[in-house]
């Protein structure tokens, strides 16, 4: 039953020991016995006690799904095909973890919940700075799940497509860190069978660690044996080693794989054509049709374009034979810089401005969202998607404001929803014009239909704009353009 007023609510809560229950009590007499469930809801989002995806599966009624083993999900960060990722909050400790959760659909398929346990079991035995550590495999209420570290940062992926082509020394310094991790679970028996930019997180501090090992393979040649198994892969390694007739060949897969992450990394681009189409992913032309590294950037050094090449080498005897012959590689690399010995300049990448580096992306810009609603999440993330920006997240305006005091700053313009967090924004927005360190940030505040009255108290001037909905693409792109105009 959906719970419709403050008192229902509450009961909902405390059953579900979501909120501590002096700070529940804190909320009720906050807002008032006549109250909604809604407006109880918007003033434990206000003081932090829940998230916006939390009071949304509140109001509908929902009872579980809420926590997983020792893990509270605050809300949902990224999505596939096979399983969802959010997160989450460790009910003893306060750390933070990451959960991935098998869709509901899955539930019933025994393939899909084994390979899914798999992923699991095979993370969990891998301890090492370049991995993510994989803490909890289990079952809760029927769903199976993952809890894991949470790494703040990126994909690698997702940082190319933001900053363009990496330089040398970074491009270098991430090559040897995934060739350290993968040379690990090497040694362990465990090949990833994956290998992907998306596969690898870079966090805030540029370490990068090696994910989802959900394909991995186990072979009993290794120093740690597990038994040896049907070898799973992706349609990208089938379609390698059918091309080179080695099958299974696990380990020079991965290094040729790790050769074409490297190869986005210098370049910007990727290696592969990049596509959906199963059809297309198993054409050996898209193999044998890659454009080498030193045509695509002839600028880059001539060491840096053959340890690439030689990953990527479709002959597999001409490959690095093991990760470790690339780490050493890399190494070799680092250290002939830190002696001082010449080498060509990489592209440079724009350091500070978000729409610089946006620019080498194609992006117009970088702007934050903050908004708690998980759906109006997903509905503005299109919007301005749309619109040609690439759009970061936060449930918190605080937040949101403090990352906005660091240089750089995190986005070109911050957008702030006051639909759900109601007094909340209107605090925030004020605050960045009386703030002189935050003068200077382009910002919006989106208000509702009927919040006219919130709307006024706005204090508006060159650099803040209101925007009441609905919103207009055209309109509100015009009023981006304008913020972030560069000053004459």
């Amino acid at each position: 039953m959906k719970p419709a007023t403050a008192e229902q609510l509450e009961q909902f809560v405390s059953g579900l020991e979501l909120v501590p229950a002096g700070s529940l009590a804190d909320a009720v007499h906050e807002v008032g016995s006549s109250a909604t469930a809604a407006e109880l809801g918007q003033a434990l989002v206000r003081r932090e006690l829940l998230t916006g995806f939390q009071l949304e599966r509140l109001l509908r009624g929902e009872r579980r799904g809420y926590c997983f083993g020792h893990a509270r999900l605050l809300y949902q960060v990224g999505a596939g095909s096979f399983a969802r990722v959010y997160r989450a909050i460790h009910r003893e400790t306060g750390g933070i973890l990451a959960v991935k959760v098998l869709r509901n659909r899955y539930a019933n398929d025994p393939a899909k919940c084994q390979a899914f346990r798999h992923e699991g079991e095979m993370g969990h035995m891998l301890r090492h700075p370049n991995i993510v550590a994989i803490d909890e495999v289990g079952e809760e209420d029927g769903a199976s799940y993952i809890t894991m570290e949470f790494v703040e940062g990126q994909t690698l992926r997702e940082l190319v497509k933001i900053r363009g082509a990496l330089d040398v020394p970074k491009g270098l310094d991430l090559v040897h860190q995934m060739a350290c991790g993968l040379e690990y679970a090497h040694r362990r028996g465990v090949t990833h069978r994956d290998l992907k930019a998306s596969n690898v997180l870079i966090s805030s501090t540029g370490q990068a660690k090696l994910v989802d090992f959900g394909l991995a393979g186990v072979d009993d040649s290794s120093d740690r044996s597990l038994g040896r198994m049907d070898q799973p892969r992706t349609i990208d390694y089938a379609a390698l080693e059918k091309l080179t007739g080695m099958k299974d060949d696990a380990v020079r897969s991965d290094i040729y794989f790790l050769g074409a992450i490297a190869y986005l990394a210098f370049a910007g681009v990727a290696a592969l054509t990049e596509t959906r189409d199963r059809g297309e992913r198993a054409d050996p032309r898209r193999y044998t049709g890659v454009v080498p590294l030193g045509q695509r950037c002839p600028q880059l050094p001539r060491d840096v374009v053959d340890l690439v090449s030689r990953m990527m080498h479709l002959d597999p005897l001409e490959r690095f034979q093991t990760a470790g012959d690339v780490r050493r590689q890399a190494e070799t690399l680092i250290a002939r810089r830190v002696d001082g010995e010449p080498s060509a300049a990489a592209p440079a990448v724009a350091a500070a401005a978000p729409a610089a580096v946006a620019a080498t992306s194609g992006h117009k810009g970088v702007v934050m969202l903050v908004e708690t609603s998980e759906k109006a999440q997903a509905a503005l993330r299109e919007f301005f998607a749309k619109l040609g920006y690439r759009v970061l997240l936060t449930e918190n305006p605080q937040r949101a404001l403090k990352r906005f005091s660091s240089m750089p700053p995190p986005a070109d313009c911050l957008i702030i929803s006051a639909r759900s967090l109601g007094e909340s924004a209107i605090e925030a927005f004020n605050t960045l014009s009386t703030d002189s360190y935050l003068s200077s940030v382009p910002a919006i505040l989106i208000t509702g239909a009927n919040q006219a009255g919130l709307a006024s108290t706005a204090r508006l001037d060159d650099r803040r704009r209101l925007a009441a909905m609905p919103i207009q693409a055209e309109s509100m792109g015009k009023m981006l353009e304008d913020l972030m105009r560069p000053a004459s």
